[in-house]
């Protein structure tokens, strides 16, 4: 048993200590600048994963879960997963963020995007050594820059949903068989989407645009004049 939870504990560290700085940091307080952003969304993003991935998982073996830590297959598989689903999780939920930043004409059109790269590339880069393989973090980044080049942000300003690649990750990349997967699509998917609504409801009530916008030109007001 004892190896069961060492090999548990290794496999989610990196989830369990987001966690914990997580529970540390859930205040009240405003999330009103670029630094609040960036933590906001990428401790976010690693507590949904977190949640989703390891309840599927669970839920699905059921009462053998611990012990299948002991495969060493299924291990790597799982720190592949929580990785590819957290950046699929980091990029839904930074679109939806900087959508709701730049509302109201608060950044132009170009500042959106740079903001966007700006905040992926912050959750990326703080969870950089648990990428599955040295070419993981890059192909994250171009995946994303694609996607914002396909971006509607009035549209995902005024409500429609940014968070469309966490379910297909979540679905895609954990280690449970296809034939089930077939099965559980429709239900695992429909959790993630769900188990956003927490997030986007606490961001709501702590978001000041306006003091975000300000401190992203102020920001790139520094970084111009130290050119």
């Amino acid at each position: 048993m004892k190896r069961v939870i060492e090999r548990f504990s290794e496999a989610s560290g990196w989830l369990v200590e987001t966690a914990s700085r997580l529970s540390v940091r859930r205040d009240s307080a405003p999330v009103d600048s670029v630094e609040r952003l960036f933590d906001f969304v990428a401790t976010r993003s690693a507590l949904i994963t977190q949640k989703k991935l390891y309840g599927y998982l669970k839920e699905r073996i059921g009462i053998r879960y611990p012990e299948m830590f002991e495969d060493e297959v299924f291990a790597r598989s799982i720190d592949i997963a929580r990785m590819q689903v957290f950046a699929a999780s980091l990029a839904d939920l930074t679109v939806h963020a900087v959508a709701q930043v730049a509302a109201g004409g608060r950044l132009p059109a170009d500042g959106r995007s740079e903001l966007a790269i700006a905040c992926y590339d912050h959750g990326v880069a703080v969870n950089e050594g648990q990428a599955p393989d040295p070419g993981a973090p890059e192909a994250w980044r171009a995946a994303f820059a694609e996607r914002l080049s396909r971006t509607a942000w009035e549209n995902i300003a005024a409500g429609a949903s940014a968070f469309t690649e966490s379910p297909k990750a979540l679905i895609r990349w954990a280690p449970i068989a296809d034939e089930h997967k077939r099965f559980d699509r429709e239900v695992v998917e429909n959790s993630i989407r769900f188990a956003w609504n927490e997030v986007i409801q606490d961001f709501r009530n702590r978001l000041d645009a306006a003091g975000v916008a300000a401190s992203w030109r102020a920001r790139n007001n520094r970084s111009s004049s130290q050119a």
